[in-house]
């Protein structure tokens, strides 16, 4: 066997068994840039999440600071508890979703908690914050929050997620309905 005849002989084996695509355990072996595509939309969603919630949390610390401020027959009608209640849940919320948006494995057990209470939001809500639930414990979840996949993020930084315009269009005319309806909740 000549020298060329014996290196193809070690790149090919017809009887080797096939490497798993989907077994991304070690990750020593695999390619980066494939794993990243298979769980970058998952992470996008997380990401988005994490979205929500800072647009939730900077929400319910302007209604905190509007009750405070507030005429006083609207401040009367809001319950004290309800002004500590509502900076705390604002705080909780923003520290949620910074740790969403950087796929800080410890924001999974805030962002439990907050969509375990919005279940309680029949019925909008509760498909809502079942879905958040789905993203952040399952399978896909569970990697997008491990080490070894922030590893493959700073591997591939050039791989982005993008939105499209239609989402990006709703998304405003959502936060400006909600302010819209803040506002006029409060008569300013």
């Amino acid at each position: 066997m000549t020298q060329s005849e014996n290196s193809y002989a070690e790149e090919y084996n017809p009887f080797q068994a096939p490497e798993n695509p989907f077994d991304h355990a070690g990750l020593g072996g695999t390619d980066a840039e494939s794993i990243r595509n298979e769980y970058l939309s998952h992470e996008a969603s997380v990401k988005s999440v994490g979205a929500l919630y800072m647009i939730g949390g900077l929400l319910f610390l302007a209604v905190s600071g509007l009750l405070m401020f507030a005429r006083a027959d609207v401040a009367r009608g809001a319950s004290g508890m309800l002004i500590l209640l509502f900076p705390l849940i604002g705080i909780l919320q923003l520290v949620t979703a910074f740790g969403l948006r950087g796929l800080q494995g410890w924001a999974r057990i805030p962002t439990g908690i907050l969509s375990a209470l919005g279940l309680l939001s029949f019925p909008i809500g509760t498909l809502i914050n079942g879905y958040i639930l789905y993203l952040i414990f399952s399978a896909k979840g569970s990697m997008v929050f491990s080490d070894d996949y922030r590893e493959i993020i700073a591997q591939t930084p050039h791989i982005k997620y993008r939105t499209s315009i239609i989402v990006k269009f709703f998304l405003l005319l959502v936060v400006l309905l909600v302010t819209f309806g803040v506002f006029m909740f409060f008569g300013i």
